[in-house]
């Protein structure tokens, strides 16, 4: 009986992309000590029976919280903001627990081990969105040259859910936290705390982006007990691109001392020509090499 377990989630639209997670997880042989379950949030019965045959178990995503009808609007994939507070109801058989977004894939598999390490004991390991050459931490607005309206996005996401405004501004500057990657135990009492503030952020506040508020609602108000992991092992393009290793055929840090690129996440797309990387195979972009040359490249798995 396999004791982990990585789960995600998509829909038709982002199938290519769940496969292509799966796949850039299956090619480590260290992957098959480790499960891999899917949550179905509207795949087709093709897209199905494909997935069948490389994971072990799929389900069906619900909304584990009651949400108003007019909020999701047909959004089915939007139960993703939800479900993934509930894992251990859908996969109870395992004792630790590795979400990672279908629109991220693995390319280092030390990592996957270090988000395994980080979760002992309860804690939540994850990533806070924050690091060298991140030249905006929070966005402002300037009245006067002096006055400043905060537009941060865990303060902005706050004051819509209308969880009050003594906690919005202890989140305000916090550094934000990306629910995409991140990995817990069984039993860890971070689950149950997740799942109030998230009935919280539901209640008043948009679906997407609620988990996210919920879960940095539940570190820097709640205090539960974390283990942050470095950049490398969520590494959000959109925010900061990498660099490629033409000698070692991999994408790395762009600054010293260049770690490898654990997980590549394309969390908000990677835009060329208003089409999206996470929709359109055939979008590259010009990103720099180790040796100061400059290549187009997809940052997609395999591409």
């Amino acid at each position: 009986m396999k004791k982990n377990v990585i789960i995600s989630l998509a829909d038709s639209k982002y199938f290519d992309l769940l496969n292509e997670l799966i796949d850039s997880i299956k090619r480590f042989k260290e992957s098959e000590k480790v499960a891999f379950c899917v949550l179905d949030a509207g795949l087709n019965e093709d897209q199905i029976k494909i997935l069948t045959s490389k994971v072990d178990e799929i389900k069906k995503a619900e909304w584990d919280i009651e949400v108003s009808q007019y909020k999701i609007k047909g959004k089915e994939w939007l139960k993703s903001q939800v479900s993934r507070a509930f894992l251990t109801n859908y996969f109870p058989n395992y004792e630790k627990y590795l979400w990672i977004d279908c629109d991220a894939w693995v390319n280092d598999w030390s990592t996957i081990e270090l988000y395994f390490k980080a979760c002992d004991d309860g804690k939540l390991g994850i990533t806070q969105t924050i690091g060298p050459g991140y030249k905006i931490t929070s966005k402002v607005s300037w009245l006067l040259g002096k006055l400043a309206i905060i537009k941060s996005q865990n303060f902005k996401h706050a004051i819509s859910s209308k969880i009050g405004i003594d906690k919005a501004r202890k989140l305000a500057f916090a550094p934000h936290i990306n629910i995409g990657v991140f990995s817990l135990e069984k039993n860890s009492n971070c689950w149950s705390i997740w799942q109030n503030n998230l009935k919280k952020t539901l209640k008043s506040g948009k679906i997407f982006g609620s988990e996210g508020l919920a879960i940095n609602m539940s570190v820097y108000i709640d205090n539960i007990n974390t283990e942050f992991l470095p950049l490398n092992c969520n590494w959000i393009a959109s925010n900061l691109l990498p660099k490629y290793d033409n000698h070692n055929n991999t994408f790395v840090e762009p600054y010293l001392p260049n770690n490898k690129i654990g997980i590549m996440h394309l969390a908000a797309g990677i835009w060329r020509d208003n089409k999206d990387m996470r929709i359109d195979k055939s979008i590259k972009i010009e990103i720099k090499t180790l040796d100061n040359n400059i290549i187009n490249k997809s940052l997609r798995f395999g591409l």
